[in-house]
């Protein structure tokens, strides 16, 4: 390869890592672009994290409202279900059968009904003509009144047997998560006995028991910030669903309920969490958005972008988090522009090119 051929494969390379870190390379290219927003001051309150235990709002035991034996049974623990899925299936061959008949009853009823209406046209019309006497003319009617009661009567008695027959495919109640199974098929089951056990994926809370001494922070709609220990990263919004003022005799903790949504499978009944409530009087801090505090090992910084377009950086304290903001104390004040993005592998002194970028404050 000859010299010059080599000296331009360098200089593609060295062009290529400068890129690829976002750092103006030398030579002339241009600066390294980045996205900024202004560092505000907020009013914010200090955070208690307790640890707490995931539980579901909706715990049911799934019942079988009408007696019979169990010919079906799709579920098994663990399953998903939506709203009206079969759980299970009763046998309901006597009752088809007890409906065959109701309905056979049902139509010599309505052919009686029909003979007992043009009989009792026929005494009206006699009666009228003073042909027969009231009494016959009352047991033409009381014929017709019996025998349209007893269509009544069957109808209704039909409509009570499709009812228990549509009863013997019990259904979940909601969408949930089977956890228990009750029955198999084979078992006899009398009404009101349990199918199965289900709760809701939906509807979940974290119960946590708080100090007495934040008891009276706490307020029923505040919001809690939730995480788990078995899930690194996330982190979800929760609200105080329950302030239950009823302490424990021994460790005098009360008993707090926080609702959240579980925007993942990977949250489960009893899984250990843990809870960020708002204490304490609100002050006043300085807030940028997470995304502009880099982890540099132990210490955090802020990237600032100074007014000839070049970056310093500030070491960091943080503090509580408000939303996608979070509290900060160093040398760092409400009005200075951070940068939020492409700040990963910048240095100090290196010249960039700045696009603004809004956060909405909590």
């Amino acid at each position: 390869m000859r010299g010059s051929q080599r000296l331009l494969l360098v200089g593609t390379l060295w062009l290529t890592a400068s890129s690829a870190w976002g750092q103006a390379p030398p030579g002339g290219m241009g600066p390294a672009p980045v996205r900024y927003t202004e560092a505000r001051e907020h009013a914010v309150r200090r955070a208690v994290q307790l640890p707490g235990t995931v539980g579901s709002r909706v715990v049911s035991i799934v019942a079988s409202e009408v007696e019979g034996l169990v010919v079906d049974y799709p579920v098994r623990e663990g399953d998903r279900v939506e709203e009206g899925q079969p759980l299970a299936r009763l046998r309901t061959t006597a009752l088809e059968l007890r409906r065959d008949a109701s309905r056979a009853q049902l139509r010599e009823a309505e052919a009686r009904l029909k003979l007992a209406e043009r009989n009792l046209e026929r005494a009206r019309e006699l009666f009228d003509a003073k042909v027969i006497s009231q009494q016959q003319l009352d047991d033409a009617f009381y014929e017709f009144t019996a025998w349209q009661s007893r269509v009544e009567q069957l109808t209704a008695e039909i409509a009570q047997i499709n009812h228990d027959i549509e009863r013997g495919t019990i259904r979940a109640p909601f969408a949930g998560a089977i956890v228990r199974e009750r029955t198999q098929v084979g078992e006899w089951l009398d009404k009101g006995d349990p199918v199965v056990e289900m709760m809701s994926l939906d509807a979940f809370e974290v119960r946590v028991e708080v100090p007495e001494r934040y008891f009276a922070d706490l307020r029923v709609g505040a919001r809690a910030a939730v995480s788990f220990e078995a899930l690194p990263g996330v982190e979800i919004s929760g609200l105080i669903s329950a302030v239950i003022p009823r302490a424990d005799q021994q460790a005098r903790t009360f008993p707090v309920k926080v609702r959240f949504s579980s925007p993942s499978r990977h949250i489960g009944m009893g899984m250990l969490a843990q809870v960020s409530f708002p204490a304490g009087e609100p002050y006043r801090a300085t807030l940028v958005p997470k995304d502009a505090v880099v982890s540099q090992g132990r210490q955090k910084v802020v990237y600032l972008l100074n007014g000839d377009n070049t970056v310093s950086s500030v070491s960091v304290e943080t503090g509580a988090g408000v939303g996608g903001w979070v509290e900060v104390r160093g040398a760092l004040r409400a009005g200075q522009k951070v940068i939020t993005r492409g700040n990963e592998r910048l240095r100090p002194g290196q010249t960039v090119a700045g696009q603004p970028l809004e956060y909405e404050l909590p």
